[in-house]
């Protein structure tokens, strides 16, 4: 198994900056791909940004230009850099990890953390 642990949410204005940080733990060698997800009052939940292995990268189109994932597969670490939050970032954010064989294949996130609370007042 695998356990994903959030941090790093909170309450902040518009215009300003979080980073949300998730480690992994337990059977590392099951996942290598991570992401991030979050779920606002009433709406599904949506990817907000995936990262392979080598770094790959991928963001939803409402955040590119104002959120970064990156990783430290030293840690077993991914973290989110939210700048430029608006109000309608506000959500619980997830941090979420699963294994894909192919760089081609979408990455198919089986694990996921507990959530952590983002709020961003107008």
């Amino acid at each position: 198994q695998v356990q994903l642990v959030e941090s790093g949410g909170g309450l902040v204005q518009a215009g300003g900056s979080l980073r949300l940080s998730c480690a992994a733990s337990g059977s590392r060698f099951r996942i290598n791909g991570m992401g991030w997800y979050r779920q606002a009052p009433g709406k599904q939940r949506e990817l907000v940004a995936g990262i392979r292995s080598g770094g790959t990268a991928n963001y939803a189109d409402s955040v590119k230009g104002r959120f970064t994932i990156s990783r430290d597969n030293d840690k077993n670490m991914v973290y989110l850099q939210m700048n430029s939050l608006e109000p309608e970032d506000t959500a619980v954010y997830y941090c979420a990890a699963g294994y894909y064989n192919s760089d081609f294949e979408t990455i198919p996130y089986d694990y996921w953390g507990q959530g952590t609370q983002v709020t961003v007042s107008s």
